[in-house]
């Protein structure tokens, strides 16, 4: 299995996190060591991550998430309840399709560069939407049924894995994290356990620096 990344793409963490609560075992392949065009050419979108199994890729983390539940379904990252299961679906949903969408490199660029917006325009884009996302996921925690440590369980899962890399691009881009208790609360427990310590991008061996 072969995990195709790098340290600061949060998509990837997320998977990461997820293969090391699960305890699979994975070779992590950084992008940007390849050669031009070879990374495109295993995975045709050009997006990562990307994991390869038996020499057949996976595109999206989204996609890979529900690979790796459906196939090592121990330890769970969904809660049991159907309900709750759908409230730390969308909770995800929000942060992946909503906020991350919004903010990575590629659209970033689009503003800069094909529709000349200033370097202060396009910081004032990044922290609209970040705020925007973050108000509304404290609200969803604020409305959960039960108080649990972690975003929808007892034990960290779906929502945390998106929750914890999303929070440090909100301190990359400059966002005022300290309206939000709930969600750094649940970030502060993740942060001590080995299956985040492990998948932080300066854990990563294509780390070079800030």
């Amino acid at each position: 299995m072969k995990l195709y990344t790098n340290q600061r793409n949060s998509a990837g963490e997320r998977v990461r996190i997820a293969l090391n609560l699960k305890g699979i075992a994975y070779d992590y392949v950084s992008v940007p060591s390849l050669a031009p065009g070879e990374y495109r050419r295993i995975n045709p979108q050009g997006l990562m991550p990307a994991l390869e199994v038996d020499g057949q890729v996976i595109a999206q983390s989204g996609a890979i998430l529900a690979y790796l539940e459906e196939g090592w379904p121990e330890p769970p990252l969904l809660p049991a309840d159907p309900i709750v299961r759908g409230q730390a679906r969308a909770f995800a949903q929000h942060i992946a399709a909503e906020m991350h969408a919004l903010t990575v490199n590629r659209v970033r660029r689009f503003l800069a560069e094909e529709l000349a917006v200033d370097e202060a325009g396009v910081e004032r884009w990044l922290r609209h939407w970040m705020t925007e996302g973050f108000t509304a996921l404290e609200a969803a925690l604020a409305q959960r049924p039960a108080d649990w440590p972690f975003c929808f369980s007892e034990t960290p899962g779906w929502a945390d894995l998106h929750l914890v890399p999303q929070l440090r691009n909100g301190r990359r881009f400059g966002c005022d994290l300290s309206p939000y208790p709930l969600l750094l609360a649940v970030e502060a427990r993740c942060a001590a356990l080995d299956a985040f310590i492990r998948a932080r991008p300066e854990n990563q061996p294509d780390y070079t620096g800030a």
